[in-house]
């Protein structure tokens, strides 16, 4: 049996049994895939830091019948960074939860993985409204997925709405978060998104919920 080395960020972690962990993975080359990491929680696991979400790493596996079989990782990134940002971590967990819903196996996934990165570092970064980054994110998200194309005409929108619905559904990833709009035009920019995102998921998200209450606090 070869070994494989796929390239992405863990998604979702999940203790199984006493010292072991399932993990979701957004790989580049073949899309959302499970893999076991046996042993990843015990004490000086060499699995244990790369069994985390928000991990980047080239993840080297071997495949079973249903499932991978994690034995080692070469992390690029950990993002641990994310924990003492409120309420931003959650619109990270929201971001993996996201990826979750929309990839696929077997489906090529690097833009989704550059984007889930992206917009990570943009987190961290602070330089833009939060609020504003989740939509950008779920923009892109959709339009990735053919889910979404921004209107060709303006219509009602505000124009710096407008504008910003083309730009960054055609932006290249590494640009997506880099302007800012005014309190209408992100309004509008954001009821564009919310009703995008009501066609396309049939379901709420836990972590968006948690992220949305934080604000509210």
């Amino acid at each position: 049996m070869d070994k494989l080395l796929l390239a992405g960020v863990v998604l979702y972690a999940q203790p199984l049994g006493e010292y072991d962990k399932r993990l979701v993975i957004l790989t580049r080359e073949r899309g959302r895939i499970t893999a076991f990491a046996h042993g990843a929680r015990r004490q000086n696991s060499p699995l244990m830091a790369a069994s985390n979400p928000f991990v980047f790493a080239e993840f080297s596996l071997y495949e079973g019948k249903n499932a991978y079989n994690l034995v080692g990782a070469d992390v690029s990134a950990y993002f641990t960074e994310l924990a003492y940002e409120q309420p931003g971590v959650y619109l990270g967990f929201y971001f993996l939860e996201l990826a979750s819903y929309f990839g696929h196996e077997g489906i090529e996934s690097g833009e989704m993985v550059n984007l889930i990165f992206v917009a990570l570092r943009a987190i961290l970064k602070k330089s833009v409204p939060l609020t504003l980054l989740r939509r950008v994110f779920e923009l892109r998200m959709l339009v990735i997925n053919g889910e979404y194309a921004p209107p060709e005409e303006q219509g009602r929108l505000d124009p710096d709405a407008w504008y910003a619905l083309r730009f960054a559904a055609g932006a290249k990833v590494s640009q997506l978060f880099s302007f800012s709009l005014s309190e209408r035009a992100e309004a509008d920019f954001a009821r564009e998104i919310d009703a995008a995102m009501r066609r396309s998921a049939d379901r709420r998200f836990k972590s968006l919920e948690t992220f949305e209450e934080m604000l509210d606090v």
